[in-house]
């Protein structure tokens, strides 16, 4: 049975179509997350489902209820701002009723769904404080337990991790996807980052100028990305122009340059025709010695240290550049600057889309 759904559901600001025809169907406790840059539209798309901005064509959907007219406390859902919006004069118990009380939940049911809550985000013990007196991560999760407290049909969050630290992040990462299956709460979940996505998600629906390019498992979104928007945003790509130079089964071979040849497992274009090429960097590898036939020869331009990872600009023929990223434990890990190196590329890392505005 379905949760949430949308059905062609669109937003226009006068002239400006800030949301396109977009239909999915999101499944009883699934976690979707609505992935893109800024301006794409996916926080338009949650405030439509919260019923904060009205859709301009289209549905949604709640279970069977159409709920495309009904204001936000008629719509049974919880929802996490990326500012967490605690009240600053009540405490962190008062914090988490203040939606139990609005909706004449008092005694001893609200006293026990508080604290039920507050032990959901293990902040059993902190009823008591002020948000002032929280960490950033503990103010976050009085935000969570508010939302969850009610015990609503949905979870919408707006990027709620983006003010948070790399590594109290991704702590939260596991703790959020941990509640959430806990809880079997269908979830929205919107961000710009791709490492919370697909890391995090059931199915991600990654967004572009208003429109859906995918809506798929985060596998699929990663090996098998279904525009070359997709391919060119996920993962940690180089992007280069070229052309079809033959085609077998669903890839081929590519030509960037008058003696640059590259196998590609996936190519959707014709033969000939002017392609935009994606090549993952992490699916390059380095080697030190002369390159086999089937392999690029290269220069080291640059070597970037990052901790875990080792990240290096490499020269080509022609000017072409690419960048290839090791892990920094590995044995192409000290490599200098100006070393010949032969480059390995997984041909399932390469796809090759036509560029736009060229026959395909």
């Amino acid at each position: 049975m379905s949760a949430l759904s949308f059905e062609r559901l669109g937003k226009s600001y006068g002239e400006a179509e800030v949301v396109r025809e977009v239909s999915l169907t999101i499944a009883e406790g699934e976690f979707v997350s609505l992935l893109g840059p800024s301006g794409c539209g996916k926080t338009t798309i949650l405030r439509m489902v919260a019923g904060l901005v009205a859709p301009s064509r289209g549905r949604i959907l709640i279970g069977s209820d159409d709920v495309t007219t009904l204001p936000p406390n008629k719509r049974g859902l919880g929802l996490v701002f990326q500012s967490y919006a605690l009240f600053p004069h009540l405490t962190v118990f008062e914090n988490v009723a203040f939606g139990l009380r609005r909706r004449k939940v008092s005694g001893a049911e609200l006293e026990r769904r508080v604290k039920e809550a507050l032990a959901r985000v293990r902040l059993d013990a902190y009823g008591e404080r002020f948000p002032r007196q929280l960490s950033g991560g503990q103010q976050q999760r009085v935000a969570i337990a508010r939302a969850i407290a009610p015990q609503p049909r949905v979870l919408l969050f707006d990027e709620p991790l983006s003010n948070l630290d790399a590594q109290l992040r991704d702590e939260m990462q596991i703790e959020l996807k941990r509640l959430q299956r806990g809880l079997g709460i269908t979830t929205l979940f919107v961000t710009h980052d791709q490492g919370e996505a697909l890391s995090m998600s059931d199915r991600v629906c990654v967004m572009a100028k208003g429109v859906m390019q995918q809506f798929a498992t985060p596998e699929d979104i990663y090996h098998r990305p279904a525009t070359s928007f997709v391919a060119s945003f996920i993962g940690k790509p180089n992007r280069l122009q070229g052309m079809v130079a033959t085609r077998e089964g669903q890839g081929g071979s590519l030509r960037l340059g008058t003696g640059l040849t590259l196998q590609a497992a996936h190519i959707d274009a014709a033969l000939g025709a002017k392609v935009d090429v994606v090549i993952r960097q992490e699916a390059i590898r380095l080697r030190s010695g002369q390159p086999e036939p089937d392999e690029l020869a290269g220069t080291i331009a640059l070597r970037s240290f990052s901790g875990a990872r080792v990240q290096y600009v490499v020269r080509l023929a022609e000017g072409v550049e690419l960048i290839a990223e090791t892990p920094s434990s590995g044995p192409d890990s000290a490599l200098d600057p100006g070393t010949p190196v032969s480059l390995v590329i997984d041909a399932g890392s390469v796809f090759a889309m036509a560029s736009e505005g060229a026959a395909a």
